[in-house]
């Protein structure tokens, strides 16, 4: 991969891992508010307790879309971004395109998923 388009991913990348990092921070904010507001109804303690829940699930999907992120920056430094990590194939423009922090080939994620890899 030419180094003008690894800077446009490396960049992409770096902007995603900006707004995941935000979103957890608010999200856990939000999550310490819903502790804090001093509600003696059970529906409104009931509502609060699946808001931190919801808030939980979503920081924790995040955490792990961060952490993909991470590794596909890793990749980026260690020269190995766009290339498959199973079957070592260079991943298509059009994947990386929507997907920039992708491990896999559209092939060995859908074996992935499968359970076959």
């Amino acid at each position: 991969m030419d180094k003008k388009r690894l800077d446009y991913y490396k960049k992409k990348l770096v902007i995603r891992r900006e707004e995941l990092l935000r979103d957890i921070a608010r999200n856990q904010q939000e999550g310490r508010e819903a502790d804090e507001d001093p509600t003696v109804d059970l529906a409104d303690k009931a509502a609060n307790s699946y808001t931190k829940e919801f808030l939980f699930g979503q920081t924790h999907s995040d955490r792990a879309l961060l952490q993909l992120v991470d590794d596909a920056l890793a990749r980026i430094k260690g020269g190995a971004f766009g290339e498959c990590l199973s079957c070592h194939e260079e991943l298509q423009q059009k994947r990386l395109e929507a997907v920039p922090w992708t491990q896999y080939c559209i092939s060995c994620q859908e074996k992935k998923e499968k359970g076959l890899l």
